[in-house]
């Protein structure tokens, strides 16, 4: 990998612009189709894997708290990496985190995607 590179939101990748815009819509059904079928998604220390333990994720992932999401900043890696900063505000504990989204690409689709802070 080399060394990451700021970039506009609007340069990240298709898939990931998708998946990002359906995700704050709380729309699973929309961003689960930016995933390869055999992809995995880290969240809270807990890995989900293939598209049906992905989608469950998206439907359930913070349903039990209300909160917006902003898009703060992007980095592109390499080809094949990129991370989103989203900033959330919310009834969660804490009520404010700033989220690294990182994505791995396999191709026009998302391989991997872990979310830390």
């Amino acid at each position: 990998m080399t060394a990451p590179t700021t970039i506009q939101p609007t340069e990240l990748p298709a898939p990931i612009r998708s998946f990002l815009a359906a995700h704050v819509a709380r729309d699973a059904d929309t961003a689960i189709r930016a995933f390869t079928p055999d992809a995995a998604v880290t969240d809270e220390g807990r890995t989900f894997r293939g598209t049906e333990e992905v989608l469950g994720f998206l439907r359930h992932s913070g349903s039990q708290f209300s909160y917006t999401t902003t898009l703060t900043g992007a980095r592109r890696v390499d080809d094949e990496h990129w991370v989103a900063v989203n900033h959330l505000e919310g009834d969660f504990p804490g009520g404010v985190a700033d989220l690294a989204y990182r994505f791995t690409m396999a191709g026009d689709l998302v391989a991997e995607l872990v979310i830390a802070p």
